[in-house]
Parts: structure tokens; sequence; C-alpha cells
């Protein structure tokens, strides 16, 4: 037992040199912080390296480090679905040429009078006629159909800002989780590496009789959940780097990317009501809708001039062989008599009132969305502030205090573990609370269709 005894400070000893060599250091940089503004540039700025603890740099030549800009940039040029959504527009303006076409003219050609036993000279007995004839719009029906198709066109191009929104949101979105993954990653690798520094020391003071052998083969159990960590680290950045380059689009093959940022979050103070008058003027969705129903007024318009006949007029001439040439003329109408387009004429002003009523229910998800993205805010704001009031400074308190009470023979290499296991998890918290903050600030993106990020 007095052997023991006097080998807990060299012990101790091995253990302090071992994490000395984990960079415990970093982490006074973020308790020196705790409670000073952030001034730190976010990282939507174009080469902005990350800033916070546990985002170290790593070099690669043969990936590209890209910024959140510079995700949406690539986003924007090459994803497929945006390329896809494009599509839409150009239909919409290929309808536009439809609609300012006219009515082709006809020509035709008859044959008459040829007898049906073909006795005598049929030749000389058959009437030729020619004529060509040309329908008239009425009712100013090409206008209409010209101010349809410019209507169509403009919610198409809403339609697309509503796809480009969310699709946009959604790209930072997993930016964003990219950054998470690996900074949980270096956590990882940082603690695998110091477990790995102490379990060699250990065994190297079981060998000499120092230690005793329980010792020993408690640190190798918890090196084993370590080890456990990293892999699953591991396998939760290579996901979500390999989701984000599916997402920005062009050649997955080809792309080879480094996002590089900070989850490190900047103080905003927002209220309900100018939230609102932000979704309310800039959500897509919305404006998606009141040009629908413009669409349908110009619909209206349209499929009540349908029901007024055009007019077809007529030339031509009837040539007899070995006789005389007579002109022939005519004009032509239907007459709306049963068919006045009643069932078109009803479905407009139903596109109408659907469109009225899409609009209720769009302004009604945003005062929805905007209230709960808001709450949401708030919370994870005070979330934040929780780790801000000093807990990552108590918990690298708690691991000093067991170091010294090793040292002085009061405690166990065991509760040396768990405090270090404790800074582990707090840590780990932390980021994942920058992110589900970094999150909530995006939520309420989404819900105003306004970049609010500074």
């Amino acid at each position: 037992m007095r052997a023991q005894r006097s080998a807990l400070p060299i012990t101790f000893q091995i253990l302090i040199c071992a994490l000395a060599a984990a960079p415990a250091t970093s982490y006074a940089q973020l308790i020196k912080s705790e409670n000073t503004p952030n001034t730190t540039a976010r990282s939507s700025s174009v080469g902005l390296a990350p800033t916070g603890p546990g985002f170290p740099q790593t070099s690669s030549t043969a990936k590209q480090p890209i910024t959140v800009s510079d995700a949406v940039s690539i986003f924007l040029r090459q994803n497929f679905q945006l390329i896809a959504a494009r599509y839409d527009i150009d239909t919409a303006e290929a309808e536009k040429l439809t609609a300012r076409l006219r009515p082709n003219p006809e020509v035709s050609v008859g044959f008459e009078g040829l007898p049906l036993n073909l006795h005598g000279n049929p030749l000389t007995e058959q009437q030729y006629t020619y004529s060509i004839s040309q329908t008239f719009e009425l009712g100013g029906k090409r206008g209409k159909r010209i101010s349809v198709a410019d209507a169509n066109a403009e919610v198409a191009r809403a339609q697309f800002e509503t796809v480009l929104w969310q699709l946009t949101n959604d790209v930072k979105r997993k930016f964003f989780t990219v950054i998470l993954a690996k900074s949980l990653l270096d956590l990882a690798t940082q603690n695998e590496a110091t477990f790995e520094d102490v379990v060699k020391h250990t065994s190297e003071l079981v060998q000499a009789g120092e230690v005793s052998g329980l010792d020993l083969t408690r640190l190798e159990v918890e090196k084993l959940k370590f080890d456990t960590d990293l892999a699953s680290a591991q396998r939760d950045y290579e996901v979500a780097l390999r989701d984000l380059r599916v997402t920005l689009g062009g050649d997955y093959r080809t792309m080879e990317i480094e996002p590089v940022g900070s989850l490190d979050p900047e103080t905003y103070n927002f209220t309900f009501a100018d939230l609102r008058d932000k979704a309310l003027a800039a959500r897509p969705d919305l404006k998606a809708a009141k040009l629908s129903e413009q669409a349908a007024d110009q619909s209206i318009r349209l499929q009540d001039a349908q029901r007024i006949p055009d007019l077809n007029l007529e030339g031509g001439i009837t040539q007899v062989p070995g006789g005389g040439s007579n002109f022939t003329y005519g004009v032509g109408m239907t007459l709306p008599v049963h068919d006045r387009n009643q069932g078109e004429r009803a479905k407009a002003r139903i596109e109408r009132e659907k469109a009225q009523n899409q609009q209720h229910l769009i302004t009604n998800q945003i005062f929805g969305d905007v209230d709960k993205a808001l709450v949401a805010f708030e919370i994870q704001k005070r979330r934040v502030d929780l780790y801000n009031t000093g807990v990552i400074t108590k918990v690298n308190k708690i691991q000093d205090l067991t170091e010294y009470s090793l040292k002085a023979g009061e405690s166990s290499i065991l509760d040396l573990l768990d405090a270090i296991r404790t800074r582990r998890e707090t840590l780990a918290g932390f980021y994942q609370t920058l992110f589900d903050y970094e999150s909530a600030l995006l939520d309420l993106e989404l819900a105003t269709a306004t970049r609010l990020q500074k």
C-alpha cells in the first residue's frame, strides 16, 4: 500500500504530461472570451477561417476550401434541381410565343361535276374550285391571350423564387452540419490522442510495477469509448460532407471540397412585428399566390371573350373547263346557341377563388412560421447564454481540482477520467448548442425569406 501511494505522484506527472499534449490551451481562449462581446466576422465572409475552439484548419491540396458564401454560389450555378426548376420559366416564355400567334389561313381545292358512270369526257364536265379563308378573332382574344401568358410567366418566376428560397436555406443548413460534424470530429480526435498517450505511459508504469493493472484496465476500457466516439464522429463528418457535395450539384466525382467556417454566434434581437412585416413583403410563395390571382383575372377576361364567335372570311374561284370562271366569296360565323364557353368561364372564376384562398392560407401560415421560429430562436439564444455564464470554466476547474486531488493522493485515476469525460460532453453540447442556434436563425430566414445574418 505504501509503495502504491508513493507512485501516485508519478502517475499524476505522467497523466499531466500526456494531457499537456492535448489542446487544452485552445479551450482557455474560449474561457477568456466567454463574457467578451463577439466581434468576429461571420463565416459567410469569403475566405474567413474558423475562429472558435474545436475548429482547427486541415489543409489538403486536393480539396478546395469553401465558405458558406462559396457554397451558395456554387449551388446557384450548378445544382441540378435548381436548373430543372428554371425550365418552368422557359416553358412559360414559350407559351408567350404561342399566345401571340394568329390563326393560319386555309387553302382548299375542290372538284365538282364528275359523273358517276364516267361516260363521255369527264374532264369537260368537271368544275374546279379554288378558295382561301381566314379566321379573324373577335372580342380582343389575342390581346387577352397574351395577357394570360404574361401573367402565367410571372407566376412561374415567383414559383422558381420559392424553390430557390427553400433550396438555398437547405444548402446553408447542410453546410453548417458539416462544420458541426468537423468540430465534433476534431474534439474526438484530440480526446483519442490524449488517452492513447495516457494508456501508453500507464502500461509502461504497470510493467515497472509502479501502478496496478486495475488502473490500466480502466484506462483501456475508457479509451475504447473514446475510440468509438472517434469512429462515430468520422462517420458523421464523411456522410455530412458527401450530402453537401450532392446538394451543390455538378459532377459528384470531381466535387472535392473542404468547408471552413465557424459556428460562433452573434447577438441578434428580433421583434415579431418586424419579422412579420419582412415575411409579408418578401415571401415568394405569397407573391406567387397574388400573381396567381392576377393570372386568374386575366384568364376570366379571356374565357369571357371566347364566347364571342370568330369571323371567317372566304374567297375563291370556280372554273369550268370550256366555259367561264366565277368568283365566290362568303362569310362564316358560329352561332353561340348552346356552347357559350360556360364551363371554362366557370373554371376560371374557381381558379381566382382558389388563388384568393391560397393567399389567406399562406398569410396565416406566415404568422405561424414566424411566431414558431422566433420562439425557438429565443430559446436557443438562452441556451447559448447558459454556456456563456461560465459553465466551461467550471468544468475546467473540476478537472484542475481533480488533478490536484490526485496529486495529493485524495482521488483516483477514475476520478480524473470522469472529469475529462465531463468536459468532453460539455464541449460537445456546446458545439451542438451553437449549431442549434444557427439552425434557429436559418429557420427565421426561411420563415421571413430575408437574410438576417450580419
